[in-house]
């Protein structure tokens, strides 16, 4: 089983890395539709793929990265 399961809602947890990242944001365990729209209606993020490339939450982990160093 993948280590990100216990990450995603329930009727996530079967569905492989490909199919997440079309996933809605509210798959992510924690994540509700509410938080899906703001997230929509500030950044443009429908997807879990759309997460992963958000310009500003990759900025932020690098620069957590670097400082985590």
């Amino acid at each position: 089983m993948d280590s990100f399961v216990k990450m995603l809602d329930k009727a996530y947890e079967t569905k492989t890395a490909k199919e997440l990242v079309t996933a809605p944001v509210d798959a992510l365990a924690g994540v509700s539709k509410g938080d899906a729209e703001f997230l929509f209606k500030a950044f443009g993020i429908k997807t879990i793929g759309d997460l992963a490339e958000n310009k500003y939450f990759v900025a932020a982990r690098q620069i957590a990265d670097i400082a985590n160093r």
